[in-house]
């Protein structure tokens, strides 16, 4: 039997939808609506419709359920679990997801069960629901079960439990008692039905099932007729109207018990779906904000404990291969050795090697104590995943939000992974352009002196005898100015690789800062004669830790800076002064100054702006980050601001240093 359908508007293929069940021969079902999506080369959907008698699914219902649903799976579906509040319910169900995931055809089986009572079949009402849906009903044995049903409807809802019926007879005599008790008040008879209606209420909402409230419905009218109405202790009634009453009771009791029945079951599903669903939203919030893997797997598997309330087993994988295993219980440091056996880690292997389920429920490896999954992205596993099922399988919805977990968990590794790639790449990177700008600063800006020196040299060798005395001492002062200019880019590069690999000693003590800034001056450039250069020290006993060769390297480069890029004449001031608990030395110049977008750049690396040089020398872009280095190094801060009304200003600090008196 089937009925035309269309193919889905918002995709232009065929969706096949299978409907999942307990039944034996819904395998079979499962298989032919798998060959009929392949067929179409369509999408592919099994869905389950859970209701509250799904938890009362006797164990071998519940365990050809999940083979189902696992067969579905590896035959490529897109398993789904939707709820529904009875049996009658589930058709409802399946129209409303068909509508809304655009099936185009339906598959299902039928059952060859015929019942004393006439009421439509699952099919039958599909039919009706959906009328231009494409159902395709598969006949099956007589001794299938009906999807979902987990036996008998009748035994599901009138056979109650021990427990029900003493919870049932405890309400119904306290609601007698209050009954009497409104008699002695003079209360009328209609406040006593109101009572009884109530206790009918409050039976469906503490017992499971229809059958408690059904059976507290005809109690009460008994107990109402034999103890509260003329004659009493009869079950005679004087008053003709009390027929009339009585089955007005006994209506109102059924209909409020059997919709707080009903009602109690919808929100006990929807609770249940909440809580699913918020953990699964609130795994995604945490994963985004994990840091690496290990919190990944921390995160995920705290809420797969949260979710599925079993201890968990997680192996990470490293290297191509699953590291150690992490355990996590339900009860802290409660470890135990029975997940980490030999058995259990070949499983654990099985399951990353062939990236599919095993162990406990499946049909591979199935004596394990664990379900093991694997974490994983499309072919690439980034570990396994085991989950204590001891007995206990797991719900086909709890099935399903864990494999979205799983793979919130997947990406976030895939991601934090590909995150640090990129940043090892990036500093690579970063690590070949500095090479690359050093490689090619030295090759063009040391050429120039270096030819300077050749020339020179090959000048005096060859022409001494022709050079008159002053041309000949020009020739010197040229080649020490050069061979100085080396020397001192050389001592950069020195000391800017031993800052890096960390190799630098320091060696600290307390010196006066004015005796330092004296010696500096000492060692600055020869140009320094065509710049006017003052000195200031406002404390003459003013002291700072530091390594004195180091700091007169930064005082030496910051002067020579200040000559090189200012024009001669400029005056270039070093102060140093005290600056809170900290002794601070500023090199102040009048020249043209750096303009604003290059300020944050002058202290990196290779940085040399777009200053022109006097002497035709540029400069390797060393000097600068050199200071910083080394005043940072000494627990100080270098910065840079605007001299007014010209020029620049470089200001560090040191730390304050004392003497220490020995008599």
């Amino acid at each position: 039997m089937q009925k035309k359908g269309h193919v889905d508007q918002r995709t232009g293929r065929e969706h096949v939808l299978v409907c999942l069940s307990s039944s034996p021969s819904n395998k079979h079902v499962v298989r032919v609506a798998a060959r009929m999506a392949a067929a179409f080369a369509g999408d592919f959907t099994a869905l389950y419709v859970q209701t509250p008698a799904s938890d009362r699914m006797p164990a071998a219902d519940h365990r050809r359920l999940e083979e189902h649903a696992h067969l579905a799976q590896d035959l490529g579906a897109d398993v789904t679990t939707v709820f529904g509040t009875d049996v009658d319910d589930i058709s409802d169900q399946i129209v409303e997801f068909a509508r809304l995931s655009g099936v185009t055809k339906v598959v299902v089986g039928q059952s060859g069960r015929r019942h004393l009572w006439r009421e439509p079949t699952l099919t039958e009402r599909l039919a009706q629901l959906a009328p231009n849906l494409e159902i395709h009903i598969l006949p099956t044995t007589g001794s299938d079960v009906k999807a979902g049903a987990g036996g008998s409807r009748l035994t599901r809802q009138l056979i109650p439990a021990v427990k029900d019926l003493l919870l049932t007879a405890g309400i119904l005599g306290v609601v007698t008692l209050i009954g009497f008790a409104f008699l002695a008040l003079g209360l009328t008879e209609s406040n006593i039905i109101t009572v009884y209606i109530f206790g009918v209420l409050v039976t469906s909402l503490v017992t499971r099932g229809y059958a408690c409230s059904v059976i507290g419905s005809f109690l009460s009218v008994t107990l109402f007729n034999y103890l509260f109405t003329e004659p009493r202790m009869t079950f005679h009634a004087n008053d003709p109207g009390y027929p009339v009453t009585f089955a007005i009771m006994l209506a109102a009791s059924i209909l409020t018990g059997t919709l707080a029945a009903k009602l109690k079951d919808h929100a006990k599903l929807s609770a249940r779906a909440a809580f699913r669903t918020k953990v699964l939203f609130d795994t995604n919030q945490l994963l985004q904000k994990a840091r690496d893997d290990n919190d990944i797997i921390n995160i995920t598997a705290s809420q797969l404990m949260k979710l599925l309330n079993r201890d968990i087993i997680v192996y990470p994988e490293t290297n191509g291969s699953l590291s150690k295993a992490y355990q996590f219980t339900l009860a802290p440091g409660a470890e135990n050795e029975v997940f980490l056996t030999d058995e259990e880690q070949a499983v654990a292997q099985w399951a990353y090697v062939h990236k599919r389920r095993a162990g406990a429920t499946t049909r591979t490896m199935s004596h394990a104590r664990c379900l093991y999954l694997a974490i994983r992205i499309n072919q690439k596993v980034y570990g396994v995943v085991g989950i204590d099922i001891h007995g206990k399988p797991l719900e086909p919805f709890e099935k399903s939000v864990l494999l979205s977990i799983l793979g919130e968990c997947a990406l976030a590794i895939e991601n934090s992974r590909n995150a640090r790639e990129k940043e090892q790449a990036a500093v690579l990177a970063k690590n070949e352009q500095l090479r690359a700008n050093l490689l090619r600063a030295i090759s063009h800006d040391l050429r120039t002196p270096l030819t300077s020196i050749s020339g020179n040299a090959s000048n005096l060798l060859y022409n001494n005898d022709r050079l008159d005395p002053e041309t000949r001492q020009q020739i010197f002062t040229d080649l020490y100015d050069d061979a100085q200019w080396l020397i001192g880019i050389v001592e950069n590069l020195l000391s800017v690789t031993r800052l890096e690999e960390g190799r630098m000693n320091f060696t600290l003590s307390p010196q006066l800062v004015q005796e330092v800034m004296e010696e500096a001056l000492r060692h600055v450039n020869r140009k320094g004669a065509e710049h006017t250069i003052t000195m200031e020290c406002q404390d003459e006993l003013l002291l700072a830790q530091m390594d004195v060769r180091l700091i007169l390297q930064v005082l030496v480069n910051l002067v020579d800076n200040a000559i090189k890029y200012t024009p001669a004449g400029s005056h270039i001031q070093v102060k140093g002064f005290r600056q809170g608990d900290m002794a601070a030395i500023c090199v102040a110049d009048d020249g043209p100054g750096i303009p604003d977008e290059l300020k944050p750049k002058v202290f990196e690396m290779f940085f040399t702006g777009n200053q022109k040089i006097a002497d035709s020398r540029r400069s390797l872009g060393l000097g600068l980050a050199l200071c910083k280095s080394i005043v940072e190094a000494h627990g100080g801060a270098i910065t840079l601001v605007d001299n007014v009304p010209h020029g620049a200003v470089f200001t560090f600090t040191l730390p304050l240093g004392e003497v220490d008196l020995h008599e």
